[in-house]
């Protein structure tokens, strides 16, 4: 891999930035240890839509964490999302032969599981034990070794459109990397931010995006519902830059500076200084005026969000509340307004439990990417899509066992 052993690198292309995190297995735990973010040019709302802009974007993103860990990198564990994905609940059941539970009954049952209808555009990347059932006793995480005559699993399945994870290893490929496996952004997320109580209890990871808004429902443990919305921080800046008639690049430096999601937050008399185009002067504007452009549509995504979880039958399941991340969360007053739109507790989650450059990745927007890291110091593979491989997602049906074996 490197100079270094025991490291694991995280890719996060995102709509708005390549994000790359460097991360260094330890005694203590997971160190943090370089970091490259380079603006990204060639997605849209989480679609590749520009190869050799992509491909270029990767690359100056890899080598800022290069040089910043000392360490040469060629195999990333790569995010994905896109209003593409599809997720769905399923289960399977089986009876077990000789009494005791051994590994090929799980394989079997994972197997009962998965054999269900998906479109031949759609490719699994994640099959995700919630849990086992033998013989009607529910709860069980472990069932190896166990006695029953009847074994069932439930299971969370979540896919992606064969082109479009096609076209994000191609784009690691061309620029040099092996992608060792490829994650759900949200998943990822939740490996960096979420403690092992919210899971139980039940939380909403609500990781917001410049093209998307990803979402994630653990309840008892374990994911119960995930989905994508085409919708996120990109829209709030394309509001900025019509409301104030500023230039996109402008909006967004607005955005991060003085944006507010709470307008009753800011001072009658607050001002800030807008770009003009065209080669024009400066104007100087109210900042109320960008909080009335930045809360309706901030408020719409979270309404939006309400929506899906209360049709995804979640809204009573969630009682240790949201948990909101991705760059957009950085907003001042977003935790407020989201509290007052779902009524419940909600927290901006960060990057728990690491050491090293901890300042450095001290922010929603590092979440995916430090996620990444964790997701890939636990689900480990050989199932490497290498660099100038044909077929390169016929091996995603291969790694699936490998999957239901690493999520317990």
């Amino acid at each position: 891999m490197g100079k270094k052993g025991n490291i694991i690198v995280g890719l996060d292309i995102g709509t708005t930035k390549i994000c790359t995190v460097v991360g260094e297995l330890t005694e203590e735990g997971l160190e943090i240890t370089g970091i490259g973010n380079y603006p990204s040019r060639g997605l849209r709302k989480g679609v590749v839509i520009n190869i050799e802009s992509t491909v270029e974007s990767i690359k100056r993103s890899i080598k800022e964490a290069e040089l910043m860990a000392g360490c040469e990198i060629n195999k990333v564990y790569a995010g994905i999302s896109g209003g593409h994905i599809r997720a769905f609940n399923s289960h399977g059941v089986i009876a077990v032969k000789d009494g005791e539970i051994n590994s090929a009954d799980i394989d079997r049952v994972s197997e009962a599981a998965q054999a269900v209808a998906i479109p031949p555009t759609q490719e699994v990347i994640h099959v995700i034990p919630q849990e086992y059932i033998i013989d009607d006793q529910e709860g069980i995480v472990e069932p190896l070794g166990m006695n029953g005559i009847r074994l069932e699993v439930k299971v969370h399945i979540v896919t992606a459109a064969v082109t479009s994870a096609q076209n994000i290893v191609k784009c690691a490929n061309k620029a040099g990397l092996d992608v060792a496996d490829i994650a759900l952004q949200q998943i990822a997320s939740s490996e960096a931010i979420l403690s092992p109580d919210e899971r139980e209890l039940g939380v909403a990871l609500i990781d917001i995006g410049g093209g998307t808004t990803d979402i994630a429902i653990y309840h008892a443990g374990t994911v119960k519902h995930t989905t994508v919305i085409s919708l996120g921080g990109n829209q709030v800046t394309n509001d900025i830059a019509v409301g104030l008639r500023t230039p996109a690049a402008e909006a967004e430096k607005i955005k991060k500076d003085h944006g507010v999601a709470i307008t009753a937050m800011i001072d009658e008399g607050e001002t800030i200084e807008v770009p003009s185009v065209g080669g024009r002067e400066p104007r100087v504007v109210k900042r109320r005026m960008l909080g009335e452009i930045v809360e309706p549509r901030i408020e719409e995504i979270f309404d939006l969000i309400k929506h899906e979880i209360e049709k995804a039958g979640f809204d009573g399941f969630i009682s240790a509340g949201i948990v909101l991340t991705g760059g957009t969360a950085a907003i001042e007053g977003i935790s407020e307004l989201a509290e007052q739109v779902f009524n419940l507790p909600v927290r901006v989650g960060t990057p728990i439990n690491v050491t090293g450059l901890v300042d450095v990745v001290n922010g929603p927007m590092y979440s995916t990417g430090v996620g990444l890291v964790r997701y890939g110091s636990k689900h480990a593979t050989c199932n490497e899509f290498q660099r100038g491989s044909e077929n390169v997602f016929n091996k995603l049906t291969g790694r699936m066992k490998v999957l239901m074996k690493d999520f317990f």
